[in-house]
């Protein structure tokens, strides 16, 4: 069983990686971030052995690294284009009709 100190590093990796998988250009790269995280994290859940568990935080540490490099590579280099989902929230466009 893992103890509350590694849970609570635990605990805070996972949210670590949403933040930073939040801060991508992309949206693309920010939803595959986002669920590849969760989806990681959940698979080891159940995870008793603490050999396991220590090698597990080393790698999401590691990646956690990972991820926060390329969010911020991918805000320097972002064109500012936005797909049509992301804009979903807005309200539809309507031509206005002049008439005279």
């Amino acid at each position: 069983m893992a103890t509350p100190a590694t849970h609570a590093h635990v605990l805070s990796l996972y949210r670590s990686f949403l933040r930073s998988g939040k801060q991508f250009a992309s949206y693309n790269f920010r939803e595959y971030t986002l669920r590849r995280s969760r989806d990681a994290f959940r698979a080891h859940a159940s995870e008793t052995d603490p050999e396991k568990i220590a090698a597990l935080i080393d790698k999401a540490t590691k990646d956690l690294e990972v991820v926060k490099r390329q969010a911020l590579i991918s805000i320097l280099y972002s064109s500012g284009d936005k797909l049509v989902i992301e804009n979903s929230s807005a309200k539809p466009r309507v031509a206005s009709i002049k008439t005279k």
